[in-house]
């Protein structure tokens, strides 16, 4: 080729892969290979492995749903990592990343549950994760109005409209899912569902009654009578403050599991002048995970709205040793779901699981995963309440009398 003609032959190919770029393949030419339309993209790398992937509960889709107002959902997972309301081991703030990481081999596509007939994450709900709260470590008092005003906004979020219209109540209201976290947001959750239910029953799984009068925790630096103490807030007193600004049914909420050393018998008479029931750990020796179930059903009923508590100390530490107040002879972890399976015809409008402190786990993370197969059992009850005379796709139709 004489050198004058280069430039030219350069320009040539130069337009021919520009050409090839840019230009589309003749369908008649070429047989079309996965990457070309979205649902081609989504079909070749939208999915993970459980290893694979950001850390969100069970690879849910992620959005900041605080920062999101007008986000629709169902269900929400949401992170609360707070721990300075602790009384023995800190380190619950770490919880909510330990259960999300644990619960990484629940996928969508893999998800089904042959106890209920249905895959949570496929049926009628739209099911996300909303992240964490922000919630500042260096002063209490903020601490819990971040926590109460973030709950706020978030329970009055928008159901997807096909589901605000229809037939079963269930299905008109979002609800929130709270990773702990110590068990004291509960205070500041139950806060913002009163904006909405007025008082719930709380059905509270823990080795911990939880209803103390702070004052069981003597100090000469605070008053006993003076109920604004910002130390009066603790984990192991928020139903007590709750109970003190009428936020729970009387006589319709349950302690289960209960199995710690007491003040004196005056904390149960405390206990009963707030207006629970108590089923100790041993009573499920007598009655079996299915008749406490029945006993907490009988207690509350399957149209009060309901918020479930779940400590994760309710299990056994030799099961679940990463909690900040460990108590030996708990219920095992199978006990515990099954009495959870037995009450999913509670009206639940809120749940949390607290408690999970990873920094004194196991190294296959027992406890986070414990933690995070109780989540999807509360999903899975949750999602078939609001089936109500529906088919799962299990085939399996859900009716009252089984609720």
């Amino acid at each position: 080729m004489r050198p004058s003609m280069l430039p030219v032959a350069v320009a040539t190919l130069a337009s021919l892969v520009i050409a090839h770029v840019h230009d589309p393949p003749d369908a008649s030419q070429q047989e079309a290979f996965v990457g070309w339309t979205q649902e081609d993209l989504d079909a070749k790398w939208g999915t993970d492995w459980g290893f694979s992937g950001i850390s969100t509960f069970a690879h849910l889709p992620h959005t900041r749903c605080l920062q999101h107002p007008d986000t629709e959902y169902d269900i929400a997972i949401l992170g609360a990592p707070f721990d300075t309301a602790v009384s023995y081991r800190p380190g619950a703030r770490f919880g909510p990343r330990a259960i999300r990481a644990a619960s990484a081999r629940q996928t969508s596509f893999r998800g089904f549950n042959p106890r209920a007939g249905l895959n949570p994450y496929q049926e009628w709900a739209t099911i996300i994760d909303c992240g964490d709260i922000p919630i500042t470590p260096f002063d209490n008092a903020l601490a819990v109005r971040q926590m109460t005003e973030a709950y706020t906004n978030l329970a009055h979020s928008t159901a997807p409209k096909h589901n605000v219209q229809s037939s079963v109540s269930y299905r008109k209201t979002p609800k929130l899912l709270t990773l702990g976290g110590d068990h004291s947001i509960a205070l500041p959750t139950l806060r913002a569902l009163n904006s909405i239910y007025g008082n719930v029953a709380v059905v509270h799984f823990d080795a911990h009654l939880d209803t103390w009068h702070p004052a069981k925790y003597p100090s000469a630096w605070v008053d006993p009578n003076n109920p604004n103490e910002q130390s009066f807030f603790t984990h192991g007193t928020m139903f007590w403050v709750a109970h003190n600004e009428s936020l729970i049914l009387k006589d319709k909420s349950v302690h289960a599991g209960l199995r710690t050393r007491l003040s004196s018998v005056e904390d149960n008479e405390d206990d009963d002048a707030q207006g629970w029931i108590r089923i100790a750990c041993d009573d499920i020796d007598d009655l079996g995970a299915v008749g406490v179930a029945r006993r907490i059903m009988a207690h509350v009923s399957t149209e009060t709205p309901v918020y479930l508590s779940i400590d994760i100390d309710v299990i056994d530490p030799g099961m679940a040793p990463a909690t900040g107040t460990p108590e030996p002879g708990g219920w095992t972890t199978r006990e515990l779901i099954r009495v959870l399976r037995g009450i999913e015809g509670l009206n639940v409008v809120g749940a949390d699981i607290v408690e999970v402190s990873p920094a004194y786990d196991t190294s296959a993370e027992t406890t986070a995963m414990a933690a995070a197969q109780v989540a999807f059992e509360v999903l899975t009850s949750m999602v078939r309440r609001g089936m109500e005379g529906k088919k799962g796709k299990g085939g399996d139709k859900v009716r009252r009398d089984e609720l």
